[in-house]
């Protein structure tokens, strides 16, 4: 996995970049003290996962989860626990606190690289995927999921009313696999496809029976995305 570090603090970039060093399936690709030069750097390389700071000058780690847009994984290196709770709004992989030690950076390092595993585009499959599910990969027809629900650090992928899948994944990499014209995110913890809706109430969306909430954050965008009359 191709990896960016982004920390105004020289340590920890050299922590840090040591860690990625040790690590045979990570390699650094890039390393900046800015928000400002990590844009840039996205848009030079291939970045799989991004090691971000939170408390940075000009655009923090916030704002930089909040505006630019990237399919690579991210995980959040801070000195405070309470961006926590901010961060993982954000479908973070995982949050690490400074002082970074080896053996938690590796266990966040696993489990971005089993995220990246689970999820695999599927060749000449127009739209298809691959997630890894036990010992096996099952293909699976983006036209047949009717929702997507976050467990923590697991999503579960509705495919009708009785087959689902849980996998480790976050909601984040499932939106960049997703095909977008299709899907909309309803609720930080719900993906749905568009054309499943058979009813929409004042907070909630009915998809073959079953209702699942809508919140402020996302109902406007949900309106966006229907042809309404």
């Amino acid at each position: 996995m191709n990896c960016l570090i982004v920390d105004d603090d020289p340590v920890s970039r050299k922590t840090l970049g040591m860690c990625i060093e040790k690590t045979d399936f990570l390699h650094l690709v890039a390393s900046v003290s800015s928000a400002e030069e990590a844009v840039q750097a996205i848009a030079e390389h291939k970045i799989h996962l991004i090691f971000l700071d939170i408390e940075m000058p000009t655009m923090s780690g916030l704002e930089f989860l909040k505006t630019v847009k990237t399919t690579a994984q991210i995980v959040v290196v801070s000195g405070k626990k309470e961006y926590a709770a901010d961060a993982f709004d954000y479908n973070v992989t995982d949050y690490l606190v400074k002082p970074v030690e080896y053996e938690r950076f590796l266990k966040a390092a696993i489990k971005a690289n089993e995220i990246s595993v689970n999820l695999q585009v599927a060749p000449n499959g127009k739209g298809d995927f691959f997630i890894k599910k036990d010992s096996r990969l099952l293909r699976l027809n983006p036209a047949d999921i009717l929702w997507i629900e976050a467990l923590a650090d697991y999503v579960t992928i509705h495919v009708g009313l009785t087959e689902r899948h849980t996998i480790l994944a976050t909601m984040k990499s499932m939106e960049d696999k997703l095909p977008k014209n299709d899907f909309v995110r309803i609720h930080r913890s719900y993906i749905i496809r568009l054309d499943k809706i058979k009813e929409i109430e004042e907070s909630s969306v009915s998809i073959d029976g079953k209702l699942l909430p809508i919140s402020r954050s996302y109902k406007e965008n949900l309106y966006k995305r229907l042809n309404l009359i």
